[in-house]
C-alpha cells in the first residue's frame, strides 16, 4: 500500500509531527511511505482568482498533487486553531484540490465526480478543547467539513478523523501512551479500509 503522510503544522518539531512519526512506525514494513511537510513547500497559499482562471502550480505543488494521486491511503496531521486547520494547510487544500484533478462538476447537474475515489484516509487533529465538548458542545464541525466538503467531497473514504487532546498543561505527556496505542491501531487497520472492512 502506498501511504502519503501530510504534516499540516506550519512549524516544525510539534505534536502533529510526532503523531505522524508514531503512525509511520506502526505501518507494515511492506508499505511505501512518502511524507510531505506543508511548511517546507514553496507556494502561494492564496487561490487568487478562485476557479475563474487557472493559477499555475508551483513545482512543489505539482509534486504534492502527484503524491496525492499516487497514494492509496492519505494521512493528514494538524492542530485545531479557531475551529479549523492552520491557514497554510487551508491554502494547500485551496491550491491542490482543484476541479479536473480531485473532483469534477457535471455540466448540467448539481452533482460531481469524486476523482480521489478509491483512496482512504486518516486525519489526526490536536486540540486544546476537551474532545467531548468539541463533539457535544460544538458539534464536531471540522470532522463534518472534512468528510463532507473537503477530503470526502473529493472521494477519500472511509475518512477517519481522530482528535488528540486536550494538550495544554501537560495533557500530551499524560496521554501519549494511550495515543500511541490508538495510532498503532489506526495504522494497522489502514489497509483494511481499502478492502471495505470496518476498522
Amino acid at each position: 500500500m502506498r501511504v502519503l503522510l501530510i504534516d499540516g503544522h506550519p512549524d516544525g518539531d510539534r505534536l502533529s509531527s510526532h503523531l505522524l512519526d508514531l503512525y509511520q512506525r506502526a505501518l507494515p514494513a511492506a508499505d511505501q511511505v512518502e511524507r510531505i511537510a506543508i511548511r517546507d513547500l514553496d507556494f502561494d497559499p492564496i487561490l487568487r482568482r478562485g476557479y475563474a482562471e487557472p493559477q499555475p502550480l508551483e513545482p512543489d505543488l505539482e509534486r504534492a498533487t502527484q503524491a496525492i494521486l499516487d497514494a492509496d491511503h492519505i494521512v493528514v496531521a494538524h492542530p485545531l486553531w479557531w475551529g479549523a486547520e492552520p491557514a497554510l494547510l487551508k491554502g494547500f487544500y485551496d491550491r491542490v484540490f482543484l476541479p479536473g484533478t480531485t473532483f469534477q462538476y457535471h455540466k448540467r447537474s448539481p452533482f460531481w465526480d469524486k476523482l480521489l475515489k478509491g483512496r482512504s484516509g486518516d486525519v489526526l487533529v490536536t486540540t486544546d478543547t476537551p474532545i467531548f465538548w468539541l463533539k457535544l458542545g460544538f458539534g464536531n464541525p471540522i470532522g463534518k467539513r472534512l468528510r463532507g466538503q473537503v477530503l470526502g467531497f473529493c472521494g477519500i473514504a472511509p475518512l477517519r478523523v481522530r482528535f488528540f487532546g486536550p494538550v495544554r498543561r501537560g495533557g500530551a505527556e499524560r496521554r501519549m501512551a494511550g495515543w500511541q496505542r490508538q495510532l498503532t491501531r489506526l495504522a494497522d487497520s489502514a489497509g483494511g479500509l481499502r478492502r471495505g472492512r470496518k476498522a
